[in-house]
This record gives C-alpha cells, sequence and structure tokens, in this order.
C-alpha cells in the first residue's frame, strides 16, 4: 500500500504546471504536498521540514533543477536524510540525462507523458527514499553505539569513524597480507590544508560538524573493503590492498579528491569549503615490505609535498634491511 502521507515537494517556476502535478498527487490520495515556485523558496521549505520526494523543473529562473539538487544533496548530507529527486523535463538527449545522473538526481518524467508516468514513479520513489532513510537511522545507530565503545579505543568519537591506533593495526595486516599473496598495499592520506584558518573563523561547534561532514563525505567516496580513519585533527587516512599492483595509483582515488575539493559542505555557519590535500603512499609487494612507520613517514611527507603543490601526489616508502 502506498503511503499516502509522503511528504512530497513540488517545484515549478510555472504556476500551472505545478498545479497539474499537485492535482495529479491529490487525486491519488496523497494528503502532504507542498508547493514552491523557485528553488530559493524550496530550499527554505526543506529547513522548515524535511521531505522525502522532490519534484522539480529542470528549468527554472535564479537556480535551475540540477543546482537545486546540488544544494539538497548537501541539505541531506548536513542532516543524514536522503530525499528522492524527481526533475520535470523534455530533454531526452543521453548526455543530458547523463549529467543530471551524476548530480544526484534519482528519476526523470517527461512533461510529452506527465500525467501517465508520474504516480507510478511516485510509488518507486517512496520504495527508495524509505530504504534508504532506514538505511541511514540505522547507520547513524551504528555510529552512536560505536562511539560508545570507547574501552576498545579504535573509535574517533567526534565523527565515528576509526582512529589512529586502528589505523596503524589496518595497515599492518594490509601489509602482511600483501607480502604472502602479492599486490600492493596504499596509504591515502587527506589531510584539509585550511583546517587552520577555520578554525580561527568558526567556533568549535561548527568545527566538530565540518569534520563529521568530511568523514560523511568521505565515506561515500571509498570502497567498502577500504578502511576510512581519522588519524589526526585535520587528517584521514585510506588503507586499501590492491590484489593487482597496476590498479594502485592516483586515478583509483581520483574521485575522492574531487568529490572533497569541489563541493563545499553544509554546516550552520553555512556552506565551507575545505582545501584538501591528497597523497598516495603505495608499498608494491613486489619491493620489499616497508613498516607501519615508514609508510606513515613517507605519506607525512609527501601531504607536505601535496599542500604546496596543490596537487594529488604519489610517494613510496623507504624499504629498511631487516624490516
Amino acid at each position: 500500500m502506498p503511503n499516502l502521507d509522503l511528504p512530497i515537494l513540488v517545484v515549478d517556476d510555472a504556476k500551472f504546471s505545478s498545479m497539474v502535478v499537485g492535482r495529479t498527487l491529490r487525486n491519488a490520495g496523497y494528503r502532504d504536498i507542498r508547493i514552491a515556485n523557485n528553488a530559493p523558496d524550496a530550499l527554505k521549505l526543506m529547513e522548515q521540514r524535511q521531505v522525502s520526494v522532490l519534484i522539480a523543473d529542470w528549468l527554472m529562473p535564479e537556480m535551475d533543477g540540477l543546482q537545486l539538487t546540488d544544494h539538497v544533496r548537501q541539505q541531506d548530507e548536513q542532516d543524514n536524510h536522503y530525499t528522492y529527486v524527481i526533475l520535470l523535463t523534455a530533454r531526452e538527449s543521453v548526455e543530458a540525462l547523463s549529467e543530471a545522473f551524476d548530480r544526484g538526481v534519482d528519476d526523470f518524467i517527461y512533461k510529452s507523458d506527465m500525467t501517465k508516468q508520474l504516480i507510478p514513479r511516485i510509488f518507486a520513489a517512496d520504495r527508495m527514499a524509505d530504504r534508504q532513510n532506514t538505511l541511514l537511522r540505522a547507520n547513524a545507530l551504528l555510529v552512536e553505539n560505536n562511539r560508545e565503545l570507547e574501552s576498545t579505543n579504535i573509535i574517533d568519537l567526534e565523527t565515528g569513524l576509526c582512529n589512529s591506533k586502528y589505523a596503524r593495526q589496518r595497515l599492518q595486516k594490509t601489509l602482511r597480507h600483501a607480502e604472502s599473496r602479492g599486490g600492493s598495499t596504499s596509504y591515502v592520506m587527506c589531510g584539509i590544508r585550511n583546517w587552520q584558518d577555520l578554525k580561527r573563523k568558526h567556533p568549535p561547534s561548527v568545527m566538530s560538524e565540518l569534520a563529521t561532514g568530511i568523514a560523511r563525505r568521505l565515506s561515500t567516496l571509498i570502497r567498502p573493503i577500504d578502511a576510512l580513519c581519522r588519524v589526526g585533527d585535520n587528517q584521514f587516512a585510506i588503507v586499501s590492498y590492491f590484489p593487482n599492483s597496476d590498479h594502485c595509483s592516483t586515478t583509483a582515488f581520483r574521485r575522492i579528491f574531487d568529490g572533497i575539493n569541489h563541493k563545499a559542505l553544509k554546516t550552520t555557519a553555512g556552506f565551507i569549503s575545505v582545501e584538501a590535500g591528497m597523497v598516495l603512499c603505495r608499498a608494491d609487494a613486489q619491493d620489499g615490505t616497508p613498516s607501519v612507520q615508514d609508510m606513515e613517514r613517507a605519506a607525512v611527507q609527501g601531504l607536505v609535498d601535496a599542500y604546496e603543490t596543490r596537487r594529488f601526489t604519489e610517494t613510496k616508502p623507504e624499504i629498511r634491511e631487516g624490516v
């Protein structure tokens, strides 16, 4: 059975179009429907009360549907919520739709066939939004439980990520695994170059929000098999194993570098942009097995170079005899 109390927001600068959508939804029995005539008003309504499904026109003045989606995803990131986004469009080119999917749009409804497509798409959106938000709530509960496991001392209490102690343990195990199986171990450090400047501008509460936002952003960008840890106030580490050494390169982590640098994070102080430096420290099993300390030392030095060059750099640890 459909959830007729599903919170839906319709955004269209053309009042007639939004009226048609709203009437179609109400005729289908949906009760919680709000309408905005432009994207800024829609964002204000969403800040007042979250919605599960957003239906927006692609082409609007001030802010189009893709730009609105960018803001919605940032708001979702802050609120640990998922909004299912449907765009109304007359565009049918593969390039346009591909761009929209990359920007976070979930589905489309062609205006030429809107009355037939709308309600079935809303049924699907309801199921997907409910599933995503159930997972987010479950994950939030897991993070909260992790924070309570202080006795293990491997959790960063502020972000819910593992800490530097766990990062070293995981790095040690990964190095030994590569030593016995071959392949490469990667230790990627991500440091926030402008962290100290931001600390001078914002109170601790905002910086805590920012650290949590960075952790969530990175968590969505890494592979499920990788370990993400907070190893310093403004530093995060990703420990990975690659069976094929050729795949262990900066290219494998480029989306992380772009994802943290090119989109601002939303906090109660507004949108804050961070300048992230990243370094990949890789150890190929065929070259020998370095120590954890050598990996960390090489990564820290590489991160300094990354800060100076503002590029995603790559380095290798020194392999000492007897290690």
